[in-house]
C-alpha cells in the first residue's frame, strides 16, 4: 500500500513567525519573563568570575612558589560565593519561570480547544482525530519546550559567549576573541545548515507518526466493523508499513544527529587546540601568567561545553518550532460560520421559524436544497420526509446555523440567524439527532449535560419523560453507569432515549426531532411517540422523518425529493394526491404487513415448538 506524507503548503509558517506567534502567551507573565532573564545574566555574571578569581589564586600560590605558602582565604571564599550565586541564581531563574511556561501551555490548550469548538461542522466531517489529537499535543507541548530552550540553554549560552568574548578582548591579545568569535560562528553556521538539511527526515517522521496514530484510533473507534469484515490483519497491516516508514526517518533523524555532533566536535576542538596554543606561547614569552593560561583554559571549557550541547538545543528547537506550525496554523483558520460583530441575543416570542427560498451546497458544485420555503407557526409540528439524499437533515443544519445558507434566509420571530448570537440560537433550539453519540461518561453526566446546573430530581424527571429510567434504575449502578466510548454500551433505541431526555431537560422553545425513533421497534416507538406528544405541545416542532407513521398528525408535511419540496399538506391531502408520499406511504404499509406475518409465523412456531 503506498502512503503519503502530509506536506505543508507553499506558503507555509516560517519560524520567526511562529515565535511571534508565541509572543502573546508570554505577555501576562512579562514580569515573571523579565525577573527571570534578570537573574539569568546574574548567574552568567557570576559563571564568568569563576574562572577570573579562579586565575589569581594560581597566580597568588605561583608568586610564592619558592616562599612560605600562604593560602588567599578571601580569593578562595569569592571562589565559593561566586559557585553559591550561579547556582543559586539558576535556581531562582528556574523557579521564576516555571509558572512562565506552565502558564503558557495551560492556556493555549484551552485557545485551542475553544478554537476547534469554533470552527465549522465541515472541518469535523474532514478532520482525523488521531492526527489532530497527536499534532495539538506536540504543538503545546513543544510551546513548553521552547521556552526551556530558550532560556535555560539558547540565551545562557549566548551571554556567556558574549561576556568571555569580552573580557578577552580587553584584557588579552585580540586574537584570543577573533578566534574565539571565528570559532562560533563557523559552529554556528555548520550548525544552521546541517540541521535545516536533516529537517526533512524528521518533518516526514512527524508526519508518519501522525498517520499512524490516525489510523490506529480509526480502528480502535470502528471496532466492530474492524470484526465485521475480519479485518485486523488488514488494519494490523496498514499501521506496520505507516510505523516502518516513520522507523526509516527516525533512523535517519538520528544518524543525520550523530553526523552533526561530529562535525561540532571538530569545529570545537580546532578552536579550543589554536587558543591554548596561543595561550601557551602567551606563558613561555612571558607576556601571560600560568593563572591567564588556567583562565583561558577554563573560559574554553565554560563555553565550549555547553556551545557543544546548544548544538542538539538548536535541532530541538528547530523541532519545537516544525511541530507548533501545525497548531498555530490551525489557530489561524477562520472558522467558516463568522460571529457578526452587531449580532444581538434571539428573543423568542411565538417561536415561529420561516425558510425562506433557501438554497444551499456543501460544495459550489454540489448543491443539496433550491427554493426552499416554508413556515413552521409558533406552537405546530411541521414534518418532512423524502428519498434518502434528499436534504432532510440539512435542514436542521441549516437551523443550527452549521452553515450558512448560500441564498435566501431563515428567521425566528423573524429575526434572520445571522443577525443573533450563535450560542443564544442554540439555546433555543434542542434536538434529537438520528445517530447519538454519548460522552464517555455516566448516563448522569449525558442527560446532565443539556444544562448541568439541573437538579438530580429534573435528570430523573426527563428521563421518566423520555421512558427510560425504569431501564436505568434496574441496573446495578443506575444513573451512575458509564456508557462506553460513544456510548457503546447502550443499544441504539437506549442511546436515543437518552438523547431525548438530555433534549427534554434542555428546555427549548424550538425542537428538532431528526428521525429520532429510527431505533426504536415499533412497542417502544409508540410509547416514545406519546412522550414527544406531550413534550412537543406549545413548541415548534421540527420533525425529519422516515417512518410515515409516526408524522400522521403533523399540522404540514412537507415532501423533499432531490433538494426541492414537491409536495405539502395533511397527510390525508397528500394521500388523496397520489403522488410520492401516497407511494412511499404504500411501501412502507407493505413493509409493516410484511413484519407482523413474519412475527405471527414465528409465534405459531414458538407454540408448536412448545
Amino acid at each position: 500500500m503506498h502512503i503519503r506524507y502530509t506536506e505543508l503548503p507553499s506558503g507555509q509558517r516560517n519560524d520567526l513567525k511562529t515565535l511571534r506567534s508565541l509572543l502573546p502567551y508570554l505577555k501576562a507573565y512579562r514580569g515573571r519573563a523579565l525577573a527571570a532573564l534578570g537573574f539569568l545574566l546574574l548567574a552568567k555574571l557570576a559563571n564568568v568570575g569563576i574562572p577570573v578569581v579562579l586565575k589569581e589564586v594560581v597566580d597568588h600560590l605561583n608568586t610564592q612558589v619558592h616562599q612560605q605558602i600562604a593560602l588567599p582565604l578571601v580569593l578562595l571564599v569569592a571562589y565559593g560565593v561566586l559557585r553559591l550565586a550561579s547556582s543559586a541564581f539558576n535556581e531562582l531563574r528556574d523557579v521564576v519561570f516555571a509558572r512562565v511556561r506552565h502558564g503558557v501551555m495551560r492556556r493555549m490548550s484551552v485557545q485551542v480547544l475553544e478554537h476547534l469548538h469554533a470552527l465549522g461542522l465541515r472541518y469535523h466531517l474532514e478532520r482525523k482525530t488521531g492526527a489532530v489529537s497527536r499534532d495539538l499535543e506536540r504543538g503545546t507541548r513543544s510551546a513548553a519546550s521552547l521556552l526551556n530552550y530558550l532560556l535555560f540553554s539558547i540565551l545562557p549560552t549566548l551571554v556567556e559567549v558574549g561576556l568571555i568574548a569580552t573580557f578577552l578582548l580587553v584584557n588579552y591579545s585580540p586574537w584570543f576573541a577573533v578566534v574565539t568569535f571565528i570559532t562560533v560562528a563557523v559552529y554556528i553556521a555548520f550548525t544552521f545548515a546541517i540541521t535545516e538539511w536533516r529537517m526533512q527526515f524528521r518533518h516526514k517522521m512527524n508526519a508518519y507518526d501522525s498517520q499512524a496514530n490516525s489510523q490506529a484510533v480509526d480502528s480502535l473507534l470502528n471496532y466492530e466493523t474492524v470484526k465485521y469484515f475480519n479485518n485486523e490483519s488488514f488494519e494490523h497491516r496498514r499501521y506496520g508499513e505507516s510505523l516502518l516508514k516513520w522507523e526509516e526517518m527516525a533512523v535517519k533523524t538520528q544518524t543525520s544527529m550523530s553526523s552533526l555532533n561530529i562535525g561540532q566536535g571538530v569545529i570545537i576542538a580546532m578552536g579550543v587546540t589554536a587558543i591554548m596554543l596561543m595561550a601557551a606561547n602567551g606563558v613561555v614569552a612571558g607576556s601571560m601568567t600560568l593563572g591567564d593560561l588556567v583562565l583561558v583554559n577554563a573560559f574554553m571549557l565554560q563555553m565550549f561545553i555547553p556551545l557543544n550541547f546548544l548544538g542538539v538545543v538548536y535541532g530541538q528547537t528547530k523541532h519545537a518550532l516544525w511541530d507548533m506550525q501545525e497548531m498555530f496554523a490551525l489557530l489561524e483558520r477562520q472558522p467558516e460560520v463568522k460571529e457578526s460583530p452587531t449580532a444581538q441575543p434571539l428573543v423568542v416570542t411565538a417561536g415561529t421559524v420561516r425558510f425562506e427560498q433557501v438554497a444551499f451546497g456543501y460544495n459550489p458544485d454540489r448543491q443539496v436544497l433550491f427554493d426552499i420555503d416554508f413556515e413552521i407557526p409558533a406552537g405546530q409540528k411541521v414534518a418532512v420526509v423524502g428519498p434518502s439524499g434528499a436534504g432532510k437533515s440539512t435542514l436542521s443544519r441549516l437551523l443550527f446555523r452549521f452553515y450558512d445558507v448560500t441564498a435566501g434566509q431563515i428567521t425566528i420571530d423573524g429575526q434572520a440567524l445571522p443577525q443573533v448570537t450563535q450560542s443564544s440560537l442554540r439555546d433555543a433550539i434542542g434536538i434529537v439527532p438520528q445517530d447519538t453519540v454519548l460522552f464517555n461518561d455516566t448516563i448522569y453526566y449525558n442527560i446532565a449535560y443539556a444544562r448541568p446546573s439541573a437538579s438530580r430530581e429534573e435528570v430523573v424527571a426527563a428521563a421518566k419523560v423520555a421512558q427510560i429510567h425504569a431501564f436505568i434504575d434496574a441496573l446495578p449502578q443506575g444513573y451512575d453507569t458509564v456508557v462506553g466510548e460513544r456510548g457503546l454500551k447502550l443499544s441504539g433505541g437506549e442511546k436515543q432515549r437518552v438523547a431525548i431526555a438530555r433534549t427534554i431537560l434542555k428546555q427549548p422553545r424550538i425542537l428538532i426531532f431528526d428521525e429520532a425513533t429510527s431505533s426504536l421497534d415499533s412497542q417502544a416507538e409508540q410509547a416514545l411517540l406519546e412522550a414527544l406528544e406531550r413534550v412537543a405541545t406549545n413548541h415548534t416542532t421540527l420533525v425529519i422523518a422516515h417512518r410515515l407513521s409516526t408524522i400522521v398528525d403533523a399540522d404540514q408535511i412537507l415532501v423533499l425529493e432531490a433538494g426541492r419540496i414537491v409536495e405539502r399538506g395533511h397527510h390525508r391531502e397528500l394521500l388523496a394526491q397520489e403522488g410520492l408520499y401516497a407511494h412511499m406511504w404504500r411501501l412502507q404499509q407493505e413493509e409493516r404487513q410484511r413484519e407482523a406475518e413474519e412475527e405471527r409465523q414465528q409465534h405459531r412456531l414458538r407454540q408448536v415448538g412448545g
